[in-house]
């Protein structure tokens, strides 16, 4: 009865180190965007981005808080860039940005 549990544990444990990097593998995707409009005083930022996987979210252009104005430093309209949006107290909100290659 022990090796049978101890069978099923590892069958248990197998499973999960198999699926947690598919779990998390849209943690650090970045979507890509142009940026249409920076506002700083509102910390908010316009995007025409492609589909945001994490998000669930298709292309589209719309408006994203941004969660630290030192991430606006920079953008310009037309820049290409990556980044990363989560939901976050119920907003859309960049959380991290980076030039597009």
């Amino acid at each position: 009865m022990i090796a049978r549990a101890l069978r099923l544990l590892k069958i248990v444990c197998l499973a999960v180190a198999l699926a947690l990097p598919a779990a998390f593998a849209g943690a650090t995707e970045l979507a890509e965007g142009e940026v249409r409009r920076v506002d700083v005083e509102t910390r908010k930022l316009t995007l025409r981005h492609g589909p945001i996987a994490n998000l669930g979210m298709g292309s589209m252009t719309m408006v994203f808080q941004v969660a630290d104005t030192r991430l606006l430093e920079g953008l310009k309209p037309g820049d290409r860039i990556r980044f990363r949006a989560e939901r976050v107290g119920g907003q859309f909100t960049v959380v991290a940005v980076e030039p597009a290659p």
